[in-house]
């Protein structure tokens, strides 16, 4: 079992910020601006407020990170706004210890909490151009149900839901 916990308030934001630049070091080179490739700890901050965040730690290192966000009011993304759909943002998992199912099990921490809190979907969305993130949410349970083009992206993304039971 992985060691899931919540992120707590002597954790380090700027090893979080490190962690979730290097894991999307591969976006940014492949020209897509998401906010994660170069934000600064005060947007990470500003990223987790009002959610829950759970990180992984390997070796007493951050290794993974996700938050989760109950139903927005308001946001560009409609189908965040939408009843009984929470969602995930600033899912990270380090390049060095990707495909041991760490990515999988945050999911699931997220999967867990949304239906502890009521909620019947848990959405997400990325650049369209991601196609290996599609295609692995995909096998994770999570459907194409949209799209948003964010403010200031160079790139349409793809929102994804999977029904929770």
């Amino acid at each position: 079992m992985l060691p899931i916990r919540t992120l707590q308030p002597s954790d380090s934001l700027l090893e979080l910020t490190d962690l979730i630049h290097r894991a999307y070091a591969r976006l940014g080179a492949m020209g897509l601006n998401y906010t994660a490739v170069d934000q600064s700890p005060e947007v990470t901050a500003k990223r987790i407020e009002g959610g829950q965040c759970y990180v992984v730690e390997i070796d007493s290192k951050l290794a993974g990170t996700i938050v989760v966000k109950p139903t927005y009011r308001e946001n560009e993304c409609q189908y965040f706004t939408r009843p009984g759909v929470a969602a995930v943002h600033q899912f990270a998992v380090d390049p060095r210890v990707q495909g041991k199912g760490i990515g999988r099990a945050l999911l699931q921490a997220c999967e867990g909490w949304a239906q502890e809190h009521g909620f019947r979907e848990l959405a997400m969305d990325t650049a369209e151009q991601a196609e290996h993130l599609i295609k692995l949410y995909a096998r994770l349970g999570y459907n194409h149900v949209g799209f948003v083009q964010w403010s200031g992206k160079v790139y349409r993304s793809v929102v994804l839901s999977k029904p929770l039971r």
